[in-house]
């Protein structure tokens, strides 16, 4: 809903001009309102660019404590506030507005970083406790908002976006560790591409005081060890275990926490629309939100010029079904072209499909219809076992036989001692820990034909001395080495075990990071099926009671059966992807991300050889359209990092490794 920004620094000193600066950059997040507060003292502040959705009129922040001890700067929504609110007044504090970010300051007040524990929504904030000379911040579990920061002069700076940090002083640099990750389809939660720069991880809270900084986790986005189902036993029959989601009371247990965590993202000041596309997930959400709760939400849908990619028919049937004002938002490849840098700059990061870009338009359509509040369908694949890419895995945790489970081992056993296929064999010389993993998780064959080639020709042009310096290092075992990894996969269903490493790497960073590309034209998304609430009654039940062979999300879909159109109901998982670049000669994006590629401002990466490159870029013509397809997303990472290069005025220095 917000920009967000704090400064700690090493001595006093006026920081009302950076405090401004910074909060400038942020003017996008937050186009309502502004506002900058000073500790006493003048060495610490806070600043807001404020999206006015609750508490419109008197919501200004940042916002001080009764005795002036503690300031908040938020971003983001917490649900159900009304009651801790009132509950606070009770106890004697003095709320001023009838905004929820106050409710998380006075939480804080009493309960310090176990205040999380109450905190349900999508959210990230920093609090100055003038009591103890600390900076407190925290990001939701999931990663939904943004939260950056870095050290510098001796003190911290923090904000929702990077360009904001470098409003405030922080030089852009590259970060070769975290751009030789990127380059291997991975990067550790804590990283961005800039040196310096870094995230706080989902789930964690960050605190500084005199100069010490510490990050600790608060919750883990994992999954039982055992394969229990608590609401099984509620129901005194096991049936639910036994019928997955044919079983009527399970069923009916799901849809009241999903109507639940619907219902709470209603709350707002402001009209609420919501994404739509042609899948269950984003359906459900929106048939639910209309049929069940009667709020009468509006749709909004991206159409492409290309069939195969194109869903306007079928959710211009499921607006209709649920009484939806409906919009589509027809969009050419012109238009791709001409918002692909506005996209990555906003995105600060990689793109490696037209994702961005057609959210950016998405976006600013809904903004110019008059809209601050969107609902969206991410996390339905996390949280019923969607994707495409876990099929295999899935197979591994539902095929199994009463009485003789160690039938599961065996098989699985037994694909690590079948001959590796070429593919796994190309994998294991790039990463042999990944490798063994792939193998005994599961990873899909045909997920890994098409990785392989992205891979070779992505070595192909990287500069010999870029790899030199990478040389011996495992990319991947150092992205698990963040977490306790074996702690967390060991005893768990396959499938659930590569979705947790899913949700450790490109959910975050690439799917949520959709959140700049709609903070970009001030509009906020909320998303049901990220509630932490309801992730954690999905994730104790087993993998078999959420599919069954031939449907995906088997008990989603009949949970929102009765709210969706029989369509959708009986359709196949349709990702949210525009159509590939390189597929079509003549494509006005394909020229932009070509041109981009042989400016000279790509010659200064130190990343490339540029001879290497062009002799890609001439081979394109001879690949089948399958294999040029599969070149997109090389393509669009060397066309991103020129973009950030130019906006940014990136520095091609190194960064320390760690």
């Amino acid at each position: 809903m917000c920009g967000i920004v704090a400064i700690v620094t090493q001595r006093p000193t006026d920081l009302s001009e950076t405090l401004n600066s910074a909060v400038t950059r942020l003017t996008h997040r937050g186009p309502d309102d502004r506002g900058v507060w000073l500790a006493p003292g003048q060495h610490a502040g806070l600043g807001h660019a404020r999206l006015s959705i609750i508490d419109i009129a008197t919501g200004h922040q940042p916002i001080v404590n009764e005795n002036g001890s503690l300031a908040i700067s938020a971003n983001g929504e917490f649900y159900g506030y009304e009651r801790m609110a009132d509950a606070l007044r009770a106890r004697g504090h003095v709320l001023t507005t009838r905004s929820d970010s106050e409710v998380a300051l006075h939480l804080y007040e009493e309960l310090g970083a176990d205040s999380l524990s109450l905190l349900r929504g999508e959210f990230a904030y920093a609090i100055w406790d003038g009591r103890h000379d600390e900076l407190f911040a925290a990001r939701d579990r999931f990663g939904i908002k943004p939260l950056y920061y870095a050290l510098h002069g001796g003190g911290i700076v923090l904000a929702s976006e990077i360009k904001a940090i470098m409003a405030c002083g922080v030089s852009p640099v590259w970060d070769r560790d975290a751009v030789f990750q990127s380059f291997h389809f991975v990067l550790r939660q804590d990283r961005t591409l800039f040196n310096g720069v870094r995230q706080v991880p989902p789930g964690h809270f960050l605190k500084f005081s005199r100069g010490r900084l510490t990050i600790r986790r608060y919750w883990d986005a994992g999954f039982p060890g055992r394969f229990l189902r608590s609401a099984t036993r509620r129901s005194g029959s096991g049936s639910a275990k036994a019928q997955g989601g044919t079983d009527p009371a399970l069923i009916e247990e799901t849809g009241r926490h999903i109507e639940e965590a619907i219902g709470v993202r209603m709350r707002a000041d402001v009209p609420v629309a919501c994404y739509l596309s042609g899948g269950i997930d984003s359906s459900g959400v929106l048939g639910i939100a209309n049929l069940r709760l009667g709020h009468r939400i509006g749709a909004f849908t991206i159409s492409f010029e290309h069939p195969d990619f194109d869903e306007d028919a079928v959710a211009r049937e499921m607006a209709a079904f649920a009484g939806a004002s409906y919009r589509s938002i027809r969009v050419t490849n012109a238009e791709f072209a001409e918002v692909f840098a506005d996209a990555i700059a906003a995105g600060e990061g990689v793109q490696l499909n037209g994702h961005g870009p057609a959210r950016f338009i998405l976006s600013r359509e809904v903004q110019r219809a008059g809209y601050k509040v969107v609902l969206g369908g991410e996390g339905g694949d996390e949280l019923f076992l969607g994707y495409h890419f876990a099929e295999r895995a899935l197979q591994f945790s539902t095929d199994r036989q009463p009485g003789r489970p160690s039938l599961r081992a065996l098989s699985r056993l037994f694909g690590l001692l079948r001959p590796k296929t070429e593919s796994q064999r190309y994998l294991g010389q790039i990463s042999p820990l990944l490798g063994l993993l792939a193998r005994y998780i599961g990873f899909p064959e045909e997920l890994l034909v098409n990785l392989v080639p992205r891979y070779r020709e992505l070595r192909d042009v990287i500069s010999p001395d870029f790899l030199h310096v990478s040389r011996g290092r495992d990319p991947y075992r150092e992205f698990l080495g963040q977490f306790d990894w074996r702690g967390q996969l060991l005893g768990r269903e396959p499938v659930r075990q590569l979705l947790y490493l899913w949700l450790k790497s490109w959910f975050p960073n690439y799917v949520l990071a959709g959140e700049r590309l709609d903070m970009a034209h001030a509009v906020e998304q909320r998303l049901p099926f990220l509630d932490h609430r309801l992730f954690e009654f999905i994730r104790e039940i087993p993998a078999a009671g959420l599919c069954r062979p031939g449907q995906n999300k088997h008990l989603l879909r009949n949970t929102v059966r009765p709210y969706v159109t029989a369509r959708v109901y009986a359709g196949a998982k349709r990702p949210f992807f525009a159509p590939p670049s390189t597929l079509f000669e003549g494509n006005p994006l394909t020229k932009v991300i070509f041109d981009l590629i042989r400016s000279p401002q790509f010659r200064e990466l130190p990343f490339f050889v540029p001879s290497a490159v062009e002799s890609l870029l001439q081979r394109l013509r001879g690949m089948t359209p399958d294999m040029r397809a599969s070149m997109d997303s090389v393509l669009f990472m060397l066309a991103s990092l020129v973009v950030l290069q130019r906006r940014f005025g990136i520095s091609s220095g190194g960064g320390q490794r760690g």
